[in-house]
């Protein structure tokens, strides 16, 4: 019942731009921390961006700072990563995570791929 789904992911070229789309469905954004990851093949998962409770600032990562913003539409309980400045070595699958306040329990969606490329 618990899902998230990753949208919003393609072919950008070098200084271009993409909006990805985290849905959430089976649960409340608004009680977990919400963040995008990315992995490229044969390297780490790390951390994109994270939202944690309102009133709180985002966490960006260096590479991310002043090129990527993450925000919720609570609304229309989505997470949104929109990302300009883009760059080849952003290439990567990009993945939505969800982090329950309560219990700490982690929720991961299947991901959507990002190819940054000219």
């Amino acid at each position: 019942q618990v899902r998230l789904a990753e949208s919003g992911g393609g072919l950008a070229q070098p200084g271009g731009s993409l909006r990805l789309t985290c849905a959430a469905s089976g649960f409340v954004i608004s009680y977990y921390d919400m963040a995008w990851f990315r992995q490229a093949p044969g390297k780490e998962r790390e951390l994109v961006a994270r939202t944690r409770k309102i009133g709180s600032s985002p966490d960006y990562a260096d590479f991310a700072k002043g090129r990527f913003t993450i925000s919720r539409d609570n609304a229309e309980n989505t997470v949104i990563l929109q990302m300009n400045s883009l760059k080849p070595e952003d290439t990567a699958q990009y993945y939505c995570n969800a982090r329950s306040w309560a219990t700490q329990i982690n929720f991961w969606g299947q991901g959507t791929q990002v190819t940054v490329s000219s």
